[in-house]
This record gives C-alpha cells, sequence and structure tokens, in this order.
C-alpha cells in the first residue's frame, strides 16, 4: 500500500474554513494554529502556511525555513486582497515558495497546488495550455470561460498583446462538447486586406486569377468546431459585412459563386485595441461589434496577476528545456522576487522570452539565479531602483561550487575535526537542495558529485528526510 504523503499546515493564527479535513484522504496532514509557527515534522513533503493576514512574515518563520529545505505553498483566502511587490518579495525569500488560493481541491505533492475553481481540465491538460489560474483576476477569467464553453455562444476576447487570449480561446474549446472537433486559428492582421476574404470564406475555381481549384477556406474547415479570429479590429470593412452574415445566418458564401453552405461552428474573436473605439471611429461596423460581443471577456495583464508568475516560470522552465534539448534546469530562490516585481508590458509572451533567452544562454549550469533575469530590469529607467529595492542577495545561500569555506581558528581546547567537516559538508548539502528545490541530482551536480555519491552523504549525515524529491530527478 502507497503510504499517504504528509502535509503539516502552520495557520499562523488563521482559520482553515476545515479544509485540513476535506484534503485529508490525499494528505497525512498535521497542523499548528498558533502566530508563532512550529516546525515541521521530520517526514513531511509539503509545508503549508497561511499568508492572507500577515505581511511581512514573522522573524521566526523566516529562521525555521532556513533549517530546512522544504516546498513551501502560502495559501490565500480567495477574497484576500492583492499582495504588494515588497511583501511577495519578502514571502518569497523564505526559499521554495509557491503561491496558491485556499480551496477545496488539495495541494499536489512538491511545489504546485491543484487549479482551484471551476475548470474543468486536468492540472496537465491546463499546464499544456499554459493556464495557472490560482490568482482571483484569472479565477474570474476561467469562470466565465467554462460559462461560455457550455454554450455555441460567440466570445469577444479583450486583453493587452500577449495576455493569452488564443490560450484562453483554446481552453473554451477544449471544455466544450466540440473538444474533439477542430480548432481553427486565424490571425487576421498577418493576412493582406486583399486575400482575407478568400482565406476565410473560400472561392470557387476561377473566382480570381490564381483560383486554379475550389478552396474551402477556415470556417467550413471549422465546421463543427471552433473559429479563432484573433486582431479582429484589422479586418476591413467588406470582410466584415461577410463576417456578420456568417454569424446571423450561419452561412458562408464562397467568392465566384455558387450557392451559400450552411456551417456550424463556433466563434472566438480577440483583439488587444478598443473596439468600441474603432465603431465611433468608423473603422468597425456597429452591428458586427454587438454580434461579436456575446460573451465578452478581458485578460488581466501579467502585472495584476504576479502570485502566477513562478508557476508560469517553472511552466516555460521546463517546457523550453525540452524544445531545445537541454537538461532540465532549476530557478534559485531568489528569481521569483525579481520576476513578481517587474512591470511585464509584454505579458506572458514577454516571460516565456525571457525564461528562453535566460535558460539557452545558462550553457551547461543546472540553476538560473537572479544575474540570468537582470537584462529586464536594465530596460527600465527604474530598473536599478527595483532591483536594489529587492532582498539582498546574501540573504540568500551562496551556490558557489568554487567557493571555499571560511576557515576556524583551532580554540585552545580543541576541536573534533570530523564534526566541523560534517557541518560544513550538511550546510553545504540542504544548500544545494534548497537552490535545486530538492532535485537531488540536480543538487549533486551542484556539488560535483555523483548522484550516487551525493545519496550516500544525504544518509550517513541523517539528511534524507530534509527534502522531498523535485519533480525532474531521475
Amino acid at each position: 500500500m502507497t503510504p499517504v504523503p504528509r502535509l503539516h499546515w502552520s495557520t499562523l493564527g488563521e482559520p482553515t474554513q476545515g479544509m485540513e479535513h476535506r484534503w485529508a484522504g490525499a494528505w497525512e496532514i498535521t497542523t499548528d494554529r498558533n502566530a508563532v509557527p512550529a516546525l515541521p515534522p521530520r517526514d513531511t513533503e509539503l509545508w503549508v502556511i497561511s499568508a492572507g493576514a500577515v505581511e511581512p512574515p514573522p522573524p521566526l518563520l523566516r529562521a525555521i525555513a532556513e533549517v530546512g529545505t522544504l516546498p513551501i505553498l502560502l495559501v490565500l483566502p480567495l477574497d484576500a486582497a492583492p499582495r504588494a511587490p515588497g511583501v511577495l518579495a519578502s514571502w518569497s525569500a523564505l526559499g521554495s515558495v509557491r503561491w496558491g488560493v485556499l480551496g477545496e481541491a488539495p495541494p499536489l505533492p512538491g511545489l504546485r497546488p491543484t487549479h482551484t475553481g471551476p475548470i474543468p481540465l486536468s492540472v496537465s491538460q491546463a499546464l499544456g495550455l499554459g493556464l495557472v489560474g490560482v490568482g482571483n483576476a484569472m479565477q474570474a477569467v476561467l469562470a466565465k470561460a467554462q460559462a461560455a464553453s457550455a454554450t455555441r455562444a460567440t466570445v469577444l476576447l479583450l486583453g493587452e498583446s500577449g495576455t493569452g487570449k488564443e490560450i484562453i480561446a483554446q481552453a473554451i474549446h477544449h471544455m466544450s462538447a466540440q473538444k474533439d472537433q477542430a480548432f481553427v486559428p486565424v490571425h487576421c492582421g498577418a493576412i493582406p486586406d486583399n486575400l482575407i476574404e478568400s482565406e476565410l470564406f473560400g472561392f470557387t475555381k476561377g473566382a480570381f486569377t490564381d483560383a486554379r481549384k475550389d478552396a474551402p477556406g477556415k470556417f467550413r474547415e471549422a465546421h463543427g468546431g471552433t473559429i479563432f479570429l484573433d486582431e479582429v479590429s484589422t479586418m476591413p470593412l467588406s470582410a466584415q459585412v461577410r463576417l456578420l452574415r456568417v454569424l446571423q445566418e450561419r452561412e458562408v458564401q464562397p467568392l465566384g459563386g455558387g450557392g451559400p453552405i450552411k456551417i456550424d461552428v463556433r466563434v472566438i474573436a480577440a483583439t488587444n485595441l478598443d473596439l468600441w473605439q474603432r465603431v465611433q471611429e468608423g473603422a468597425f461596423r456597429e452591428d458586427l461589434f454587438y454580434r461579436l460581443e456575446v460573451v465578452p471577456i478581458t485578460l488581466p495583464p501579467l502585472r495584476a496577476r504576479r502570485e502566477e508568475i513562478p508557476f508560469l516560470a517553472q511552466h516555460f522552465l521546463n517546457r523550453k528545456a525540452r524544445e531545445h534539448g537541454l537538461y532540465p534546469k532549476a530557478l534559485h530562490p531568489s528569481v521569483d522576487s525579481l520576476l513578481m516585481a517587474l512591470p511585464w508590458s509584454g505579458n506572458v509572451r514577454q516571460l516565456e522570452n525571457a525564461i528562453e533567452r535566460a535558460i539557452v544562454l545558462s550553457a551547461g549550469r543546472p540553476v538560473l539565479t537572479r544575474e540570468d533575469f537582470t537584462f529586464l530590469a536594465d530596460r527600465l529607467l527604474n530598473g536599478r531602483e527595483l532591483v536594489e529595492a529587492l532582498p539582498p542577495m546574501s540573504e540568500y545561500p551562496s551556490f558557489n561550487q568554487q567557493s571555499v569555506p571560511a576557515t576556524a581558528d583551532l580554540p585552545p581546547e580543541g576541536l573534533d575535526l570530523n564534526q566541523v567537516v560534517s557541518d560544513v559538508e550538511k550546510k553545504l548539502m540542504l544548500q544545494s537542495l534548497a537552490a535545486t528545490r530538492g532535485n537531488k541530482k540536480r543538487a549533486a551536480e551542484l556539488l560535483g558529485l555523483k548522484r550516487t555519491t551525493f545519496l550516500e552523504k544525504m544518509k550517513r549525515l541523517d539528511l534524507e528526510d530534509a527534502v522531498a524529491e523535485g519533480p525532474d530527478s531521475d
């Protein structure tokens, strides 16, 4: 029988809402309910800490966190106010932390909580789509997406460039009864005005000079499924007239003649512009605007969902390593506070590109540090002040493999050399495990050891239960 993993919950005096009983099937749970936290039991795999009412973390909590290298899940009530960047940074300084919302779904072993809220996707499916949804803003988006997915209503996705509108469109499709049918994305801004009508609605042979055979068009390709019209605000007025007919009559008229063709397709449109302003300017038809705005969903910018940045960063880190054939890497604990403090004008797309740049340029190093991401701050007018406001690197363990511990003077009464050496080994091994978030293979590499040698030392130094094994520890 597989043993149930242990979770320790430090409530810091906050109410648990009975969640420890609802999570009991997935975890063996111990709790301390005092304002002063207690050290988790020896065999704990995940440390849950209530972080809703306390800011910054109590000094004693920080001291306790430095003793071990457990992954920490910081939970907030569903209605919690957004945390200030400085508060987020102070909590992130505890080490291997992730943020989550206190809900019915139990956390998963390791660093990542399960999805809370209504999205009926598995964790792997949601992460495959790049969704996290642990914050209030994205919870509202996912709730609307789920409601829309149960119907065939037209959806209009609004939000800045890079916020993930196509990903939400894919999620709506995946949650719908038509998930096994086609999902056809069309990026209208990338299609020349004189070609967009034939691209969308199809054409018959001889309709124009290069029309050598019939073409169905994107709407007929999406029959039975979903068509996603990105940058719909760029569509010329002539194409808008045809699109309005599709939405009204549920049929397409190919260029070049022939009868109309009935279609069954869900339309999801997206724009990063103010579509109503485009209507006022005469660049977008008002009747088409109302046809598209049946279910409007506004995606928040990344700076409004900072608690999700560490999750997204780790997701992109794993994915980009696979794409480039690189060994999976870890993020140093100091990286989270920097990433959560940045403004992210390019939103999720900018974060993904930054992770890819860092992982490629880090060469063979197994741990990405804050220095790998300083180029993001260098572009900002207040970049230096932003970095200086973060917890200093001296507050984090040093992971320089070439560094040598400072020598100690021999006291007059002598010392136990074996004990001193063991203490130094133990400290360095705990630091390497903290840097790699419990991944013993990468921790061994940080210290220039074989994994088998590292495990033998852990056993000898009684560290086998000091940290939960990381997710990529082959």
